[in-house]
């Protein structure tokens, strides 16, 4: 008889941060992370994290709410369900709930991992293959303080840790953002590409004023300037301007890669587990992309090791990471709930090689961390 879901448990599970961390819509000083342990009647467990940024100041879904909407609503879908057949277990998710991507990310994460532990493979194989080992990962400077962000810059580089280095922009008047990038890039060179993130801060004429500026500063990439909902004006500044532009949240899934695609933007989209509603979801959206001749970043909504690495596992298996990835999630904290933490050296960070996710939960971390 084949393994079935015994039992899903959650944990909001809540890590400081190692300083804090300044975006256009909040300022961070600690990462609430929902962690996911799937039990199966074979005795593995899968485990899988849904987080997301500042509670609700960046989305419609909010750490509790995930907690919530798995609890009550998606667990008990599954319970019961064959455990390998991860895309028939989708399918029946995406049939009885609307939306929650983050949370449906968290399952099928924990479904890859423990169905990776079933049949000893890690689940970079399961979605198709590695191409990669080794993956580059860029470091956000988000301290606010030009000079601080600059000794930040530098330090990362001597450590052989990151060479590529955005920047959060958006929560100040345009002028003094430009100064402030502009003064980095000016710092670090030609030892360093800069990229801004303006969290969708800016109207388009703003966008306009302030990309003309990024643009003459040398800064490389433009990642979403105004709000996700505008495609048409992401379309726009794509073809005004010669720095891409990277969409961001405004491609969520597949369906928004080809409505921006068809309608003639140019650049790059940023991938996201959480967005696309897991590692699966996040591959069909790529291949619309790859299809379009649109570049692919790695992006993160600043998951602790478990996100992180499930992200990892998928960006391992696409041809080319044409802007990288940020999957520094984890060094912004100030501790871990995993036994070995991820081997960041050398500008990027080693995928992991033991089967399913290739991370382990650390018990006593876990019941320090998590929510009373």
């Amino acid at each position: 008889m084949s393994s079935v879901i015994e039992r899903i448990e959650t944990l909001l599970v809540d890590l400081p941060t190692i300083r804090p961390h300044k975006l256009s819509m909040t300022t961070m000083a600690c990462q609430t992370m929902v962690i996911v342990r799937m039990r199966h009647s074979d005795g593995i467990e899968g485990v899988g994290e849904g987080t997301t940024i500042g509670g609700l100041a960046y989305g419609p879904e909010s750490p509790e709410s995930i907690k919530c909407n798995i609890d009550t609503y998606l667990a008990p879908l599954l319970v019961g369900q064959p455990s390998g057949n991860v895309n028939a277990l989708r399918a029946l998710m995406n049939r009885h709930a609307r939306g929650n991507a983050i949370a449906k990310s968290a399952l099928e994460t924990a479904l890859l991992d423990a169905q990776g532990k079933r049949l000893g493979v890690p689940v970079a194989e399961l979605l198709g293959g590695a191409r990669e080992a080794h993956l580059p990962v860029l470091w956000t400077l988000a301290s606010g303080d030009t000079q601080k962000d600059i000794d930040e810059a530098f330090q990362r580089l001597d450590e052989r840790r990151h060479c590529d280095f955005k920047l959060k922009i958006g929560a100040n008047p345009v002028d003094q953002d430009v100064r402030h990038v502009a003064a980095i890039k000016a710092a670090l060179g030609e030892r360093a590409s800069v990229r801004v993130d303006v969290n969708q801060a800016w109207d388009e004429s703003t966008a306009v004023r302030g990309i003309q500026a990024l643009q003459d500063a040398g800064i490389e990439l433009i990642e979403q300037a105004t709000p996700a909902r505008e495609h048409e004006a992401l379309i726009r500044l794509s073809k005004r301007f010669n720095v891409p532009m990277l969409a961001d949240e405004a491609v969520q899934d597949a369906r928004d890669g080809l409505s921006l695609a068809a309608g003639g933007f140019s650049g790059a989209f940023a991938l996201k587990i959480a967005k696309s509603a897991g590692p699966r979801g996040v591959l069909e959206l790529a291949s619309v992309a790859q299809a379009a001749g649109i570049g692919l970043y790695g992006g993160t909504l600043l998951e602790g090791t478990i996100g992180t690495a499930a992200s990892l596992h998928a960006w391992a298996t696409l041809p080319e990471m044409a802007w990288g990835t940020e999957m520094f999630g984890p060094l912004l904290l100030t501790d871990d709930i995993v036994t070995e933490p991820l081997n960041y050296h050398d500008f990027g960070v080693d995928l992991p090689t033991a089967p399913g996710l290739g991370v382990t939960l650390d018990e006593d971390k876990l019941v320090h961390y998590s929510r009373k």
